[in-house]
């Protein structure tokens, strides 16, 4: 079923969005919003309108905190996310899974494919459903295509956690969740994740649970 925000025109969709002040309330899993691809942005939003929305997306990312965000987790279905991963993490844990720092960026009209064959599982979560984590096989490396919240062109590979982020987020604005993705026996509360499976790899994870990793 609709609702009266679904059958506004986008520009006033986003302008009751930023009416309130403070980070927007992120829409979780349950909601069609999230299983809907989104529309395309071609000029829905004017530029002022756009970079108030895009920080308003930047500020909820970080008060979350997530390192990324598209607009259909805040209700909104238009083809735009924001990303951003400062990687606070041991140096172990970075060399196991590749996560460098990621400098914010807006990915507009994003879409992917892998560069290489090289695939990896590591345990994801996600805003929109919240409490939970799975391992996500994915490709190591990926080509990412997009425009930037200026309408430049991006054409840029991306590899280890960075290439991670941007599949998960572009893969919002298709309507798909990282569950869709995931080895579902892995599927584990954040307290057991954080518990028993924190180590740099979901290797033991995969053998007392009993799912297979990409070799």
């Amino acid at each position: 079923m609709s609702t009266p925000r679904d059958r506004l025109p986008l520009a006033r969709q986003v302008e009751q969005l930023l009416a309130t002040e403070g980070p927007l309330p992120i829409v979780a899993a349950g909601d069609p919003v999230l299983r809907r691809p989104a529309e395309p942005f071609e000029g829905q939003l004017e530029p002022a309108l756009l970079a108030r929305f895009v920080e308003a997306l930047r500020v909820t990312m970080h008060a979350a905190p997530g390192v990324g965000l598209a607009a259909p987790q805040v209700g909104v279905p238009l083809r735009i996310a924001v990303i951003e991963d400062p990687a606070p993490v041991p140096e172990e844990v970075r060399l196991a899974r590749g996560r460098v720092p990621l400098p914010f960026r807006v990915l507009v009209n994003p879409s992917y494919e892998p560069a290489g064959a090289a695939r990896a599982g590591f345990f994801e979560g996600c805003l929109s459903v919240p409490g939970w984590q799975a391992v996500v096989a994915r490709p190591t490396q990926v080509r990412l295509t997009c425009s930037d919240e200026h309408g430049r062109a991006v054409d840029e590979v991306f590899t280890g956690w960075p290439a991670r982020i941007v599949q998960h987020e572009t893969d919002h604005l298709d309507g798909v969740l990282y569950v869709d993705r995931a080895e579902l026996r892995s599927l584990s509360a954040n307290g057991a994740v954080a518990q028993r499976w924190a180590q740099p790899t979901p290797e033991e994870a995969a053998r007392e649970l009993g799912f297979a990793l990409p070799e």
